[in-house]
Order: structure tokens, then C-alpha cells, then sequence
């Protein structure tokens, strides 16, 4: 064999071996790469509804949105916390917001009536004793002017004493005292010196004497008869000037000290329409009446044109800052907070190594302002929180095996994370009622419940007769079957509950029906969890995409879903967010 075979031979054998080297270290990785993506299948599931778990993609069986990849959260830095994709967080219209600090202003919204001055009710009485003989007025609502004619009195005790005054007028040179005690016995009888006059000139008694208006106003009370006796000092007739008139206002007992004097108050008349007005609190009772547990907050108002009318009802609105002056309190929407009746909780957002992730916190609320919460204790200025889409996130975390509010133990829960303090659960505590107080609350369950069925069957008319039904179990409700602190939190569910109700007879659709339901439910959902009043068990259900993708819960006595929200469009759409026994 040659040399330059030789070299031929060596040349060709470093190439195999470097061509077998290269397959080993570069094209041999290829092989155990693809079998781990052939085993490792992708999961898709509902952005709405995350408890679909399918092997490949379409159509969520439920909503009919398109499914996405669920991503492997395996790899999660917090075992504790729920990550989540920016696209399922677009597609399930969660939105966020830093908690800031600022003053809380409170609103609270107030009933009450349109009532007479009470410095300007005048009770028309007469000061001559006798028969009634004629009456000017004859019903109430008449205007009268002061001065006016009201009524003829025939009096024998005035006659007597007209035939002493003729009597003691002739003898008046040799006695004077004697004619002068006789004109003041008039007088004290308020017979003027016009009228004395006139019988001394006539020399005959007057019969009967006209008894007239003292105030001008309105006959608010007729007391009398043509025909009737009267005693000096007896009213005849109650006169009220409606020239200025009050509104009064109840304001509940916890509300008292967010309310003071001095308070500007913007209202409207339920018989104006299209009408506001605003006024200045100038008295607030000092007395709470026992039955209702309000006390009245007094507006004084000029009524010149007699356009506002004794028990009109009114609506108002007082905004009153509550933070100690010169401090600011954390305030949170009320979106962002998830009540169960035992704690309040708010999901936390977190960016870490360019994923974002979602961990419950429970906070202790304070005050309510309207459409906000004052935040006790619980966050901090510059954290960011969930106020859109909590029920979505929540109900992912107990899909995924994270701490939710039902289950806010579930993995190695941090107790600085979850702390319910000893405030909070005081708050959180349902108050017992007493028996016939629970059955006095059965129909107003059953007639709700049927409400939700007509609007789940898309039936309108079964929805306005359930919607009417409502509101007669409430009004059929004795509100003395609930003392002690159960009073309070009765008479509040009751005024929430008849301000939602009071348009359902008006409306004409079943969309309008089913956005009066929401804060009908809202408000059955936390008399339920007050009273636990109902014999079974109750579950509260969520519809994530209702009231424009906000969500909105109702009670059902079944686990099954039947949404009705939006009734045969997405029957099944909806999940079980609670359960209450």
C-alpha cells in the first residue's frame, strides 16, 4: 500500500469520526427533544370559564368563546400565587388599579317627605262661647285670608253682657267704673270697640258675633258643625301657611354620624320630574324613634308658589368627607372586594420575571361610601389590586389548587397574607334570629326564586308578577319581629330592597328586568348571609359576563346553573362561587 493511499485512508476515517461525533453531541439532542413535546400534550381551556379542560382547540362548550393554551404554572415562584398570560387577562377583562390614599367622602342616600312648618300651624279658635249658627268653611284644603269670615257664633252669655253695657251707659255719669268694667267684659270676649260702639248707638244686643281668620293659610282640619256648642279657647279649625314648608329625612341610626348641620343635601320631589333641587341641613333630631331606628334630618324650604305639597316624597343625597382632618384613608371600589360573609378579600397583582400572578389577601373594611370602601387595614399605598374580574381570578385559583375565598387555606398560605382579625370577624358574624322571624322571610325567598326562574325561562310576564309578588312579601313583613342588632341590618336590606324593586311594574323588557335584578340579588345575598333565614341550602352563583362583563351573582336553591342574566342564550353559563347552609 502506497503512502498517498495511506493518507487517502486516514483523512477519510477523521471525517467519519468527526461526522459521528457531530451526530452525537448536535443531531442526536433532536431525538429525546421531540419525544418530550410528542408526551407533553397542550391543554386548552375557557378564559371565562377555566374550569374547561380540553386536548385541543375550538369552542368552549358553555360560553362558545374560542379556547386558549393553558400555560404550565409548575414553574411559579410563589406556589401560593395564580399566574395568568396578558391575553387570557385581555380576554377576561380583568382590570387593575394601584391603591392610592386620598380623602374618603361618604354618600349616603336619603328618603323622606315633604311636611308642614310646625311654627306655621295655627289652631283657629274662638273666644265667645255658644252655638255655631253659620260656617264660611266648609272643607279642608280652602284657602283663608286673615280678617276673614269663618263662622257666626250665637252666644247667650255675650247677650247678658251687651244688656249690662245698656244698662250701665245710662247710669255711666253717676257710675263711670261701672260703665267701664262693662266695655272690658266685651273686650276680654274680643269684641272690639267698633262693635261696642255700634250696640251702644243701636241700643239693641248683637245676636251673633262673626268669628274670624287670625293667620291667612290652608284649612288643614275642620273640628266643628253647623250647630255645635263651643267653650271659649275651643279650635274650630287647624290653618297651616305653606309659604315655607320642611322636608324631612330619615337617616338611620349607623348613618347618624356621617350626617351634621349645616350638611348641603341635593334632592328631588318623585311627583317633579326632571327636577333638583338642594338645601342646607339645618336641624338634626336628637331623637331616634324606637320603632324605626331613624332619626329626621330637617331642610327648610321657601314655597312661595305652593309647588311642593305636604307628604311628597322626596329623594336625597349627602356627601360628607369622613377622614379625621388633615389625614387620608385607603379607598378601594367596591368591585374589587369578594365578601363571604366571614371575611372580606382582595386578589393582589404581582410582576415578577416578566410573568404576572394573582394572591389573596384579606383586608378589614371600613365605612361604606357608595360605590367604594374605606380600607382598615389590610394594603398599601402604591400596591396594585384587581377591581375588574375578581370573581374570574378567584374562581381560577380553585381550579388550580390556589388559596380562593372559599378556600383560603389551601397550600402554605402566609399569615401575613391571610389574617382575619378579631374586628372582622366580630363584623362577619351573622346574627341570629328568632323563628317566626325566619318564617316571616320564607315567601320573600320563594317569590325571589321565582323571579330568577321567569328570567332564566326568558318568560317577561312570570317576571313582572314575581317582581310584584316581591314587593308585597316585603311590605307584609313585620319589622318588630327583629330586635336588637337584627333590627338595623333588617331596616337597611328593606330600603335596599324597595329601592330596587320600585321600577320593576314599569318596565317593559326583560333586559330592563334583569339589570333590576342584580342589586336585588346583591341584597338577597347579604340578607342570607345576616340571617342564614332559609331551611336549605342556598348556592350563590356567577355569571362573569353579565352587567357588561362586571359579573353579577344571584341564589339558587340547585347547583345547577340556569343564568338569568342571559336565559336561553347561555343557560349554563355561570359557576358556583359560595354555598350557604
Amino acid at each position: 500500500m502506497t503512502a498517498k493511499t495511506k493518507n487517502i485512508l486516514k483523512m477519510t476515517g477523521v471525517l467519519l469520526a468527526g461526522l459521528l461525533l457531530g451526530w452525537i453531541f448536535f443531531g442526536g439532542n433532536d431525538a429525546p427533544k421531540s419525544a418530550t413535546e410528542q408526551t407533553t400534550a397542550t391543554i386548552w381551556t375557557c378564559s371565562m370559564h377555566p374550569q374547561i379542560r380540553l386536548n385541543e382547540p375550538g369552542k368552549c362548550p358553555i360560553c362558545g368563546m374560542d379556547l386558549i393554551p393553558l400555560e404550565n404554572n409548575h414553574s411559579e415562584a410563589d406556589p401560593n400565587a395564580l399566574q395568568m398570560t396578558e391575553n387570557a387577562m385581555k380576554l377576561a377583562n380583568i382590570q387593575t388599579m394601584v391603591v392610592g390614599s386620598k380623602e374618603a367622602s361618604k354618600e349616603l342616600r336619603l328618603n323622606g317627605k315633604v311636611q308642614i312648618d310646625e311654627r306655621k300651624l295655627y289652631a283657629q279658635s274662638t273666644h265667645i262661647p255658644g252655638r255655631i249658627e253659620q260656617l264660611s268653611i266648609n272643607f279642608t284644603g280652602e284657602k283663608v285670608n286673615r280678617g276673614q269670615r269663618l263662622g257666626m257664633v250665637y252666644s247667650p252669655e255675650l247677650v247678658t253682657a251687651q244688656e249690662e253695657l245698656l244698662q250701665a251707659y245710662s247710669i255711666r255719669n253717676s257710675q263711670p267704673e261701672l260703665f267701664d268694667a262693662a266695655k272690658q267684659k266685651l273686650r276680654n270676649w274680643k269684641i272690639g270697640d267698633k262693635s261696642i260702639n255700634k250696640i251702644l248707638s243701636s241700643g239693641k244686643p248683637i245676636q251673633q258675633f262673626p268669628i274670624s281668620a287670625d293667620v291667612s293659610g290652608i284649612v288643614t282640619a275642620k273640628k266643628v258643625e253647623l250647630g255645635d256648642y263651643v267653650e271659649r279657647g275651643m279650635p274650630l279649625y287647624e290653618i297651616a301657611d305653606l309659604s315655607s314648608v320642611w322636608i324631612l329625612f330619615d337617616v338611620y341610626e349607623s348613618d347618624i354620624p356621617w350626617v351634621k348641620v349645616g350638611d348641603k343635601v341635593s334632592y328631588s320631589i318623585q311627583s317633579l320630574p326632571g327636577e333638583t333641587f338642594e338645601g342646607t341641613i339645618s336641624f338634626l333630631d336628637p331623637m331616634i324613634n324606637p320603632q324605626t331606628r331613624v332619626a329626621s334630618a330637617r331642610i327648610e324650604v321657601k314655597n312661595a308658589t305652593n309647588k311642593l305639597k305636604p307628604e311628597m316624597f322626596a329623594s336625597g343625597i349627602v356627601k360628607n368627607n369622613i377622614s379625621i382632618k388633615g389625614t387620608t384613608e385607603i379607598v378601594i371600589p367596591k368591585s374589587a372586594v369578594m365578601w363571604t360573609g366571614e371575611r372580606s378579600i382582595v386578589y393582589i397583582k404581582n410582576n415578577a420575571e416578566n410573568k404576572v400572578n394573582f394572591k389573596l389577601r384579606e383586608v378589614t373594611l371600613g365605612p361604606s361610601l357608595g360605590d367604594a370602601y374605606v380600607i382598615k387595614s389590610g394594603l398599601e399605598n402604591g400596591e396594585e389590586i384587581v377591581v375588574n374580574g375578581t370573581f374570574t381570578v378567584d374562581a381560577a385559583a380553585q381550579l388550580a389548587g390556589k388559596p380562593s375565598m372559599m378556600n383560603p387555606k389551601v397550600g402554605s398560605v402566609n399569615h401575613g397574607d391571610i389574617e382575619t382579625t378579631s374586628e372582622a370577624k366580630k363584623t362577619a358574624t351573622s346574627t341570629v334570629i328568632n323563628t317566626k322571624a325566619k318564617e316571616a322571610l320564607k315567601p320573600l325567598y320563594q317569590e325571589y326564586l321565582n323571579l330568577k326562574d321567569a328570567l332564566a325561562a326568558d318568560n317577561l310576564a312570570n317576571a313582572k308578577k314575581a317582581g310584584i309578588a316581591i314587593q308585597k312579601a316585603l311590605s307584609n313583613i313585620n319589622m318588630s319581629l327583629f330586635s336588637g342588632d337584627s333590627h338595623e341590618i333588617w331596616m337597611k336590606h328593606q330600603n335596599n330592597l324597595k329601592l330596587a324593586l320600585q321600577p320593576l311594574p314599569n318596565f317593559k323588557t326583560i333586559v330592563e328586568m334583569r339589570k333590576a335584578f342584580q342589586p336585588i340579588s346583591e341584597t338577597m345575598i347579604a340578607l342570607t348571609n345576616s340571617f342564614k333565614p332559609f331551611g336549605e341550602t342556598l348556592y350563590v352563583q356567577h355569571c362573569p359576563m353579565a352587567d357588561n362583563n362586571k359579573g353579577a351573582n344571584w341564589i339558587s336553591q340547585f347547583e345547577e346553573i340556569k343564568n338569568p342574566y342571559f336565559g336561553a342564550k347561555m343557560l349554563k353559563c355561570g359557576e358556583t362561587t359560595a354555598i350557604i347552609k
